[in-house]
């Protein structure tokens, strides 16, 4: 039980070392656009949070699970609203009836 517990820790701190390394690397000015399109990549790391909670069996695996979840869940939700601001910006201003 103990090494499990372990495992997961060294696991979250990896993935949280590694996405900030990935993250810092990326140019300022495609950062947006290539977090945007990538989507679908905070779906599956939802799903694991997911997984992970369902087979956590202490309450401090539960919290650390549902903090995942939580956390998978705003990113993925994030990532759709920053898509969407930024196709607006592509979007034709609609011109009024009398207006030029």
């Amino acid at each position: 039980m103990i090494e499990g517990i372990w495992a997961a820790l060294f696991i979250f701190m990896l993935a949280g070392f590694t996405g900030y390394e990935v993250i810092s690397r990326v140019p300022v000015i495609l950062h947006t656009p290539l977090m945007s399109g990538s989507n679908f990549v905070h779906g599956i790391v939802l799903v694991g949070a997911m997984v992970a909670l369902g087979h956590a069996e202490t309450p401090v695996e539960q919290a650390v699970g549902f903090i995942g979840v939580l956390l998978g869940a705003m990113n993925a939700a994030g990532g759709y609203v920053v898509t969407e601001r930024m196709l607006e910006m592509f979007e034709k201003k609609k011109q009024g009836k009398g207006g030029s």
